[in-house]
């Protein structure tokens, strides 16, 4: 029987999942592993939560949230893969110098598709002395808008991840303040499932984390040209040459885990982020959220 794991959107950072699929690191691992799309990530969560679905990707952040909301829950991380934040600040003009206080007389476009980003940013910012509600902060655009609008002249700076940025640099057209992975670890995405899953299927859970285990390392030491070959037909909008400076600007920065195990440094962080932010009521344990035994398994 085999295992149904949920798409939580599509985006460029979560490429190492496809490439479990695109080099058969699932299949290899000895499981079958059938990607289902969502048409979003509150989606996803849900069709987990119905048991129609048998494991879903998606951020640490939405696991603290409904646990937060409801003390019973069994939603657990088990399987890291992105394991920084994958946003970026990009301005219109170089500042090499730049500063979370610059952006006080700056106007910023933020993303509004997801809230991670914006909750993660305010964080960085509240803790450099600056109120982020004190910002002339657009909130409402998409980040291809928002690239528009870069391109345009209309807005100082945007917050977006790749390949949008890759294309501003390549184009000159924006330049690099702010790359959020430099923050350092953030639990940023995961695999997703039930403790009772978990634990009834777990042999099939630990061969698919063994197959993600093999994609990221794959991932990590292919050459970004045959990452951009392989992967194509996922992301068939973005040129070769941007998605390959893409993939290797990522890796630089450290943004795709080296192995399946979920850190407490990163869960922290993004947890610390929740709470100055107001996204939590109370605080929620690692132990809560995350079992790392069929990463460390998967891993021997």
């Amino acid at each position: 029987m085999p295992i149904v794991l949920s798409e939580n959107f599509r985006a460029f950072f979560y490429s190492p999942f496809y490439a479990a699929y695109a080099t058969g690191a699932f299949t290899e691992a000895g499981v079958e592993v059938v990607l289902k799309p969502s048409p979003s990530p509150e989606a996803a969560s849900k069709a987990l939560r119905a048991g129609e679905v048998d494991a879903m990707w998606g951020g640490p952040l939405r696991v603290m949230i409904i646990h937060d909301r409801e003390p019973s829950a069994d939603l657990v991380c088990f399987c890291d893969v992105v394991a920084r934040d994958p946003f970026f600040i990009i301005g219109a003009k170089p500042r090499p110098d730049f500063r979370f206080t610059d952006l006080a007389s700056l106007k910023l476009a933020t993303v509004s598709e997801v809230p991670t980003p914006w909750i993660c940013l305010a964080d960085d910012i509240r803790r450099a002395g600056v109120d982020p509600t004190s910002l002339d902060r657009i909130t409402d655009r998409t980040m291809e808008e928002n690239e528009a609008a870069l391109r345009a002249g209309t807005i100082d700076a945007i917050q977006v991840f790749q390949p949008y940025a890759e294309r501003l640099l390549s184009s000159g057209a924006g330049h690099i303040w702010n790359a959020a992975a430099t923050r350092g670890l953030t639990a940023y995405t995961t695999l997703v499932t039930r403790r009772e899953t978990l634990e009834r299927r777990s042999d099939e859970m630990l061969a698919m984390t063994r197959g993600m285990h093999r994609a990221l390392q794959w991932f990590n030491g292919a050459p970004a040209t045959e990452i951009a070959r392989v992967l194509k037909d996922f992301f068939p909008a973005v040129e070769p040459t941007i998605f390959a400076a893409a993939v290797d600007r990522y890796r630089a920065l450290g943004l795709w885990a080296a192995d399946p195990v979920v850190r407490r440094e990163g869960y922290d962080r993004l947890h610390a982020s929740m709470r100055s932010f107001g996204t939590l009521s109370r605080d929620i344990s690692f132990d809560t959220c995350v079992d790392t035994q069929l990463a460390r398994r998967a891993m021997a």
